[in-house]
């Protein structure tokens, strides 16, 4: 007689995406998508830096050979399971903190971005106003 034993395994797969602000930035100064993804993993694990409300978190990334207190700052839109976008980045001795005018911009942004239909987001994609972070 022959068993089959079968687990079925859901990964769950976060969409993230970067905008092409966000894009030039990472470039400038070194930042990889494998540092972008482990920055998700880290969201997806409740590890953040700061979560400024309406799915706005501020994290910590370090700078090659500096650790994090050398390194930069990101503002990252994050629904859990869903979809990641990078939207902004400043190297942390330029700037500490972000004003409250800019933060809810940030949170207006992160309404709108996490109600884009797929269809949506393939039109963003198409004209390259955002990246996918594969």
């Amino acid at each position: 007689m022959l068993v089959f034993s079968c687990f079925s395994v859901i990964i769950s797969k976060v969409r993230t995406f970067k905008n092409k602000w966000f894009q030039r930035f990472a470039k400038k100064e070194g930042i990889t998508d494998g540092e972008l993804k482990e920055l998700v993993k880290q969201l997806e694990d409740g590890q953040y830096y700061a979560d400024l409300g309406g799915s706005v978190y501020k994290m910590e990334l370090a700078r090659k050979g500096k650790g994090k207190h050398g390194g930069f700052r990101t503002i990252v839109i994050f629904k859990s399971q869903f979809r990641t976008f990078f939207v902004f980045g400043f190297p942390k001795s330029k700037m500490e903190n972000i004003d409250d005018k800019t933060l809810k911009a940030f949170k207006d942004r992160a309404r709108d971005r996490l109600a884009y239909t797929d269809e949506q987001i393939s039109q963003l994609l198409k004209i390259k106003n955002i990246i996918e972070i594969l």
